[in-house]
């Protein structure tokens, strides 16, 4: 059974972080305690845990703000996303397990996928289609760690569509490229098309 705490977790990490008008903004304990029928005292428990994530912070008689994502950390992100999901690609590629059904699906899905309402949902598959590539290396430990970016990743991708017209649409193509290489078994392409989807997506947020 699900505990009141981590239910707020949840819903804090995948709900209220991940919205680009939350973005800086302090949050009202009682009114996140109604939303999702708890406690105050289970709700204060996932702050907690989050702080320590760097994700939210605690200020002094004022409460929990949920922490922006500045520039430096935001360059850090992409690094670190780099570092994985290059590996990953060489990995996959030189093993000849590369998921090509899997993130051709996923990036079907995205094609379905438009608009500002949709945006959430568009990036959920964003971060799956980068998971599924990582998680076919087969390294458990590898998955955590990528699995622990996920807050982040999902912020991020959200504030680039609600910073750039047409950044949708440009990140199926990235992912297209992605795949294309893939599935021709060209490791350095794949990499070179990484960077490229990950350079577009920090020059979108640093813009912004």
């Amino acid at each position: 059974m699900v505990s009141g705490r981590e239910k707020a977790y949840a819903y804090l990490k995948d709900t209220v972080l991940t919205d680009p008008a939350m973005q800086g903004e302090y949050l009202s304990e009682q009114d996140i305690a109604n939303r999702i029928g708890v406690s105050r005292t289970p709700i204060r428990e996932a702050l907690l845990l989050l702080a320590a994530e760097d994700l939210v912070e605690l200020v002094p008689k004022r409460g929990a703000r949920v922490a922006p994502l500045m520039g430096r950390e935001i360059a850090e992100l992409m690094e670190l996303r780099g570092i994985v999901e290059r590996y990953a690609a060489q990995q996959v590629v030189a093993a000849d397990r590369t998921p090509v059904r899997e993130l051709a699906d996923l990036l079907e899905q995205q094609r379905g996928l438009s608009g500002p309402d949709q945006a959430k949902e568009f990036i959920a598959v964003d971060h799956l289609f980068h998971k599924t590539l990582v998680s076919a290396v087969g390294n458990a430990l590898l998955d955590r760690h990528y699995d622990g970016l996920r807050s982040r990743q999902v912020r991020a991708g959200v504030v680039a569509l609600f910073n750039a017209e047409g950044r949708q649409s440009a990140v199926i193509d990235e992912h297209g490229a992605i795949l294309d290489a893939l599935a021709a078994g060209d490791a350095a392409a794949a990499c070179e098309a990484i960077d490229h989807h990950l350079e577009s997506t920090l020059k979108v947020l640093l813009a912004g």
